[in-house]
């Protein structure tokens, strides 16, 4: 049974991990190179991320700049850049490719932090549905005679403050990156 809450415990931290890769690729307001993370590009008839194709670097603030390794893809990368509406247009001197954000409105601002909470709350019911799932488990378990009701307490106690923990980390990550997005 520790195997399983083992598991469990892994899969909740794999939540949390999941949700910072996806907060990366929301913009807030500062440049990222997280804001390419899931652009590909049709290279060689093979969708290839960017970060795969060129050294991505962070000039300023407001300003990414995009070196392609090959420079020969460098007008797949800008296709892939204009396709993917950053909000910002990319402009492509045949060499390297720069980016330069503007400034986010107040309103633009609000609703990215109203949709990161949104997000929060999807992954919040994730490492709940882990915990149900494995006191599920351990309920059949005791009543199959695996474990005793003792050790069906205790593990269940173990399986809440996994749970807590992760829930807890979650809202600090929510909140971290909400201040960065409201932050001028």
């Amino acid at each position: 049974m520790s195997a399983l809450i083992s598991k469990t415990k892994t899969e909740m931290a794999d939540h949390v991990k999941h949700l910072e890769r996806d907060l990366a690729t929301i913009r807030t307001g500062r440049a990222s190179a997280g804001l390419l993370e899931n652009i590909r590009v049709d290279y060689y008839g093979t969708q290839t991320p960017i970060k795969q194709m060129a050294m991505i670097n962070i000039l300023d603030a407001k300003t990414l700049e995009i070196q392609p390794w090959d420079i020969s893809a460098i007008n797949d990368i800008d296709k892939a850049l204009q396709k993917a509406d950053l909000g910002a247009s990319p402009v492509n001197d045949g060499k390297v490719i720069r980016i330069t954000l503007p400034s986010m409105t107040e309103e633009r601002r609000k609703q990215l932090a109203k949709n990161i909470s949104k997000m929060s709350e999807d992954y919040k019911v994730a490492v709940r549905n882990n915990r149900r799932e494995v006191i599920e488990k351990l309920k059949k378990a005791q009543k199959t005679g695996e474990i005793t009701e003792d050790d069906l307490k205790r593990y269940e106690g173990d399986v809440q403050k996994a749970t807590d923990l992760y829930v807890a980390e979650i809202d600090k990550t929510i909140k971290a990156k909400e201040t960065e997005i409201m932050k001028i």
